[in-house]
């Protein structure tokens, strides 16, 4: 949505559109990925949407990262302007995108799917169809959950054991091994030593995610104690400066306020 960063895009033989109904025009498939559920609703429905331009019988996939909930209202919202739809977010962060190697984690129908099967081809590394509209993000709400809480609990440990007196070249050497720390946790390691936090995924996403995963909580009933406290410790370093970091500078903001 902002023109300069297509620049590159744009000298490699892409062209702009000046709306998301220009971008419509002639489209058999359009993606979006973009930040939050407002982003989407504004490019799709309001004045200048895209949904309007699109013509009966194309697909609209999109890969933003939404509550379930909302992705059902998109797909009502395309269906009855006889739209195809699949929600379709991605696990896999900047690294993986520039490499083409994001997984797709699709809700949706099986032969939308298919149409779509040339482009997962060539962003990404694979699909799983986890079933309906609204699956995919209720797939893509567990992962980043678990993620964001996996990291806090590593950091709040890290935390703990250098107000111990613990070095934190021994505990990373010695806790990172250990079953008991997620994988991912490991590739933060040269962000936690070096203090540099450049972001793969920022921090305020993060946060952004865990509030879908409360609303989604909510709608379906079930109790969140430990993400919601999550999410109100990602919210504390955003207040401290640290959201446009990468997610594991939640290390640091614990460190820094002991």
């Amino acid at each position: 949505r902002t023109k300069s960063r297509a620049d590159t895009l744009i000298a490699n033989g892409a062209t702009w559109a000046d709306s998301p109904a220009e971008v419509a025009q002639g489209a058999d498939v359009l993606i979006t990925m973009v930040a939050h559920p407002e982003a989407v609703s504004e490019l799709a429905l309001s004045e200048n949407g895209f949904l309007d331009a699109l013509q009966p019988g194309s697909l609209w996939m999109d890969c933003s990262t939404v509550n379930p909930s909302f992705s059902r209202q998109m797909a009502a919202a395309a269906q009855a302007k006889n739209i195809h739809f699949l929600d379709a977010p991605v696990a896999g962060s900047k690294g993986a995108a520039e490499g083409a190697q994001l997984r797709f984690i699709v809700g949706g129908a099986e032969e939308d799917i298919q149409t779509a099967q040339p482009l997962f081809d060539a962003m990404g590394s694979g699909v799983l169809h986890i079933g309906e509209n609204g699956m995919g993000s209720s797939m893509k709400v567990v992962i980043n959950y678990l993620l964001a809480t996996a990291m806090l609990s590593f950091a709040e440990g890290m935390a703990l054991g250098e107000s111990l007196g613990i070095p934190q070249q021994r505990l990373l050497d010695g806790l990172l091994p250990l079953p008991v720390v997620a994988p991912t946790v490991e590739r933060k390691r040269e962000r936690m030593e070096s203090g540099e936090y450049p972001a793969d995924f920022p921090l305020q996403w993060m946060q952004k995610d865990l509030q879908l995963a409360a609303v989604t909580a909510y709608e379906t009933g079930i109790a969140l104690p430990m993400g919601n406290a999550a999410k109100e410790a990602y919210r504390m370093a955003m207040r401290s400066g640290w959201g446009e970091a990468d997610f594991s500078a939640i290390y640091q903001f614990l460190v820094d306020e002991k």
